[in-house]
């Protein structure tokens, strides 16, 4: 190889990096970010007879990309998490549903958080439930 042709493929690389550069800079621009309107709920004090409780977290899309929730994660098995599957596009609201299942359990207080994965800035959120389980009157 002769001094020319190694100085055009320097110059070559160095468009392609350039370029490399410009596609990553503009994809980052896109992203999806999430805002809860709460990130904890108290249910209070209620009875065990009453069996479950649930809430709704609600959340809106403040970024320029679609949001996608990839998991929803309950700390144990006696709260469920539910969520749409659907991307929820910019600047419109979605909603996690969470669900208590107080039957068969201690009386007593309880926390417990389900973990939120998505492709947001903020990959990772945690939302909290907790309340006071009333023993049964019998």
């Amino acid at each position: 190889m002769n001094f020319k042709s190694i100085c055009e493929m320097k110059k070559i690389m160095l468009v392609f990096l350039m370029l490399s550069l410009c596609i990553g800079y503009a994809a980052a621009q896109n992203q999806a970010d999430i805002k809860f309107d709460k990130t904890e709920h108290n249910f209070g004090a209620f009875s065990q007879e009453k069996g479950t409780v649930t809430t709704v977290f609600t959340f809106t899309n403040v970024g320029t990309a679609p949001l996608v929730i990839h998991q929803a994660v309950a700390s144990c098995g006696c709260t469920v998490p539910e969520y749409s599957q659907e991307a929820v596009l910019p600047g419109k609201t979605g909603s996690i549903k969470v669900t208590y299942d107080a039957r068969d359990k201690y009386p007593g207080h309880f926390k417990k958080s389900v973990t939120i994965r998505t492709n947001a800035k903020t990959e990772i959120v945690r939302l909290f439930i907790e309340g006071e389980v009333l023993a049964d009157v019998k």
